[in-house]
């Protein structure tokens, strides 16, 4: 087979903008002319002086589209699409065009059906009576929820016949990224047209698109839900400067079995875990070092031979930003939050001689991390003066809700540095606070980018510039605010 296309999608309200559009895409293999948005259709205006192969496409209102005329009307503009020679024609399976693809012996046409809902129970089943038809090319776009589902659809692209498979939402996106490990003709990119697209730009420069072949090792991060990571944007900024073949996607997932059950179908070379994965990866592992187990967390994963391998890397990342401190023995250090996180940043500290606190609404979750890390628990919230460095590992303040804090602002006053795990925004409105009264503040994206140089060098044995790392994912912040 060869590599697969990208096809770009392009919608507009009136001919003019189709065109202009149109024209103006870079980078794509063939555009999908979306007419159902166009309030008087033209057929042979979209067709006029175009410079790459098209999918012309009228999708119903039933099927997720935005045309408001007749299904006669309809009908109409797609058979005038294929007799005024459109590279190709989307027909929906359920749309009653049997006999227009008798007509054509299937040339030419996309068969398409959308659930925007799930994926059926009978998915390959439909698949099968799709393919009767003769259509040349059989499309089917399912939301997908988990990782099985996207198995599922994966396994249709090693049956005969030209096919194009796509998982809509966030657990599809490796569907459209890996065109080729499904066996689909084309991937659709775009301005998020349907759930989980993306643009044209984002595939090509992001994910490297263009240099992703059979061979190109799959690397990614884990977690649900994971849209927002930063993870891509950083280390697919350290494979391309150090010119590997491999690629580096989210996955998300149902749970950590469903989670690598897609990982061995995929042939996943290594993960990053994020939340709500890292204690169960943990039991799942085949061979996990001693700090991952005293943290009862595993934040990154290896594939070796059929063995899974889990480490920490969030303690030395943690550790890292806090190195221009010097010594931490006898540091007065209160955690904020009972979680996985929570406990990991105890450990770390109290491995460096701090007197650990943790703080927590729920006394006995406070009490029982303090239990297992040789910390104490204390009230909350803390008290003013109680502590030289706070830690927020708690969710509290993370976008979109960005004027919330863990703590009042009064508790931060008499305080020496506070240290927010949160990334999203940067500064949070806990760090504001804390400048406000004084106080040195760490953000987590210090920490973000120096776990995952250790994950980055424990899979290629190498390491890229941290500045490197820190720019992508600033960039990639700065494109989340203004998109």
């Amino acid at each position: 087979m060869t590599d697969p296309a990208l096809c770009a999608t392009v919608t507009a309200a009136t001919m003019a903008e189709l065109r202009a559009r149109r024209d103006a895409v870079e980078g794509a293999d063939l555009v999908e002319l979306r007419l159902d948005g166009i309030r008087r259709p033209d057929v042979a205006g979209a067709l006029k002086d175009r410079q790459l192969p098209v999918i012309v496409t009228c999708r119903a209102d039933w099927e997720g589209g935005q045309f408001k005329g007749s299904e006669e009307e309809r009908r109409r503009l797609l058979e005038r699409a294929l007799d005024q020679g459109a590279d190709w024609v989307d027909l929906e399976w359920q749309g009653g065009f049997g006999d227009l693809i008798a007509r054509r012996n299937g040339r030419n046409v996309v068969l398409s059906f959308h659930d925007f809902d799930g994926t059926p129970p009978d998915l390959e089943a439909r698949y099968d009576a799709m393919r009767t038809t003769g259509a040349e090319v059989v499309k089917l776009a399912v939301t997908t929820h988990t990782g099985d589902d996207l198995r599922r659809l994966r396994r249709l692209g090693s049956r005969e016949g030209l096919s194009v498979l796509v998982g809509m939402g966030q657990t599809g996106v490796p569907s459209r990224v890996l065109p080729g490990r499904f066996g689909s003709a084309w991937t659709y990119a775009g301005e998020g047209v349907a759930p989980g697209q993306m643009s044209v730009r984002r595939l090509l420069e992001h994910f490297r698109f263009r240099r992703i072949s059979d061979r190109t090792a799959i690397y990614g991060v884990a977690g649900s839900p994971i849209r927002h990571s930063l993870s891509p944007a950083m280390h697919n900024a350290g494979l391309a400067d150090q010119g590997l073949d491999a690629v580096y996607l989210p996955f998300q997932a149902a749970n950590a079995k469903d989670l690598l059950r897609l990982a061995e179908d995929l042939s996943i070379r290594g993960l990053s875990v994020t939340a709500p994965f890292k204690e169960e990866i943990l039991a799942l592992s085949d061979e996990i070092d001693p700090l991952a187990t005293q943290v009862g967390a595993v934040n990154t994963l290896r594939r070796t031979g059929d063995h899974w391998e889990g480490r920490n890397t969030d303690v030395a990342g943690f550790l890292a930003p806090l190195a221009r401190l010097g010594a931490l023995e006898g540091t007065r250090a209160t955690v904020l939050g009972a979680g996985g996180a929570a406990r990991g940043v105890a450990v770390a500290l109290v491995s460096r001689g701090a007197r650990v606190s943790i703080c927590a609404r729920r006394a006995d979750r406070a009490r029982e991390v303090a239990t297992v890390v040789g910390g104490e628990a204390s009230g909350f919230p803390p008290e003013p003066g109680s502590w030289d460095l706070l830690v927020n590992t708690t969710p509290i303040g993370t976008a979109p809700k960005v004027d919330e804090s863990p703590v009042p602002a009064s508790c931060l006053v008499g305080g020496g540095l506070v240290y927010d795990l949160i990334y999203n925004p940067d500064p949070t409105q806990l760090m504001r606070d804390a400048a406000a009264t004084g106080c040195e503040t760490i953000g987590g994206l210090d920490m973000l980018v120096a776990q995952a140089l250790d994950q980055f060098a424990w899979w290629f044995g190498v390491r890229p510039p941290a500045d490197l790392f820190h720019a992508a994912a600033k960039q990639e912040l700065f494109e989340e605010m203004s998109a």
